[in-house]
């Protein structure tokens, strides 16, 4: 089945568009603003928080990146008029890391500091291997001005993570905790999922025991339970992390973490590059890329 997934990532690009909406569905709140809203109020009925993400990365073009800064103050300001309980996720290359550093940094301060004059928050997202010292460089220098109001993802996977979580926690980071997906080599990733847990529970004991708040990623139940434990041996007040899980990503797992009380996340994505956005990550995992063939033989 897994080389079979794998043929079928590599054929994405002639699967017509229809088939993969019909698997995107599930992950994406939809193309308008207005719909992600209605996603993210939604979430909250169910005692969800969201973490909502205006899709579009690997932007080239000035005009662009200001269009996609204009976009995320929109939905900050749009989820402050509604008084949702959620925040907005970014991504540097949508805008303009791949144009010139200063003006990504400069359309991220300005993010930010519409967050911080609407008490909310900005979580920079983390891509692939290319982009990671410069996304580290450029939250470090926001934060200088809105210490409160961003913060960074770290990617266990990584060989380099326990080096960065030591030197990020020792100023305090805001962090969010992840497995990771992009396609990386072995020389800077671990490819064993063992020694990916085991570098995840590493990574996430040393941000607790530096008092730093902790957004914990994952669907995997290795981690969730053994995060559990980790919090209940440390005696953590409930405000010092949350756990975070994808839109449309187990969610009866979600609504049993909520059960018992623990604060969730929901990282809601919508936008009109809702197809570039699904076919790179069926691509990159072709375990749901398998969804796909199924979709093309399943009825509506």
């Amino acid at each position: 089945m897994g080389l079979f997934n794998r043929l079928v990532a590599s054929l994405l690009p002639i699967v017509p568009r229809s088939i993969v909406r019909r698997v995107a569905d599930r992950y994406i709140a939809g193309e308008t603003l207005e719909e992600g809203m209605a996603t993210v109020e939604r979430l909250n009925r169910e005692g969800t928080m969201a973490t909502v993400d205006v899709l579009g990365e690997f932007v080239k073009e000035r005009a662009v990146a200001e269009r996609e800064t204009n976009r995320s103050i929109r939905v900050l300001e749009e989820m402050r008029r509604r008084g949702l309980q959620s925040n907005l996720s970014v991504k540097l290359t949508s805008l303009g890391l791949d144009i010139d550093t200063e003006f990504c940094y400069r359309n991220l301060h300005r993010v930010v500091a519409c967050a911080a004059q609407l008490g909310s928050f900005v979580r920079t997202d983390m891509e692939n291997s290319p982009y990671t010292d410069r996304t580290i460089e450029l939250v470090r220098r926001v934060r200088r001005d809105f210490p409160e109001n961003v913060g960074i993802v770290l990617q266990a996977y990584l060989r380099r993570t326990e080096s960065d979580v030591r030197a990020l926690a020792a100023e305090g980071m805001n962090f969010r905790l992840c497995k990771g997906i992009y396609i990386e080599s072995e020389e800077i990733a671990f490819k064993d999922r063992g020694e990916v847990q085991q570098n995840y529970l590493r990574c996430l004991g040393l941000m607790f025991d530096a008092g730093c708040y902790v957004g914990i990623a994952t669907h995997d139940d290795v981690l969730i339970d053994s995060a559990k434990r980790m919090i209940a041996e440390r005696q953590l007040d409930r405000e010092r992390y949350e756990f975070q899980m994808l839109l449309g990503v187990r969610d009866a797992r979600r609504r049993s973490l909520v059960a018992e009380r623990y604060r969730l996340r929901v990282y809601v994505p919508f936008g009109e590059d809702w197809y570039g956005y699904s076919v790179r990550r069926l691509k990159e995992n072709p375990a749901m890329a398998g969804h796909v063939f199924r979709a093309m033989f399943s009825r509506r």
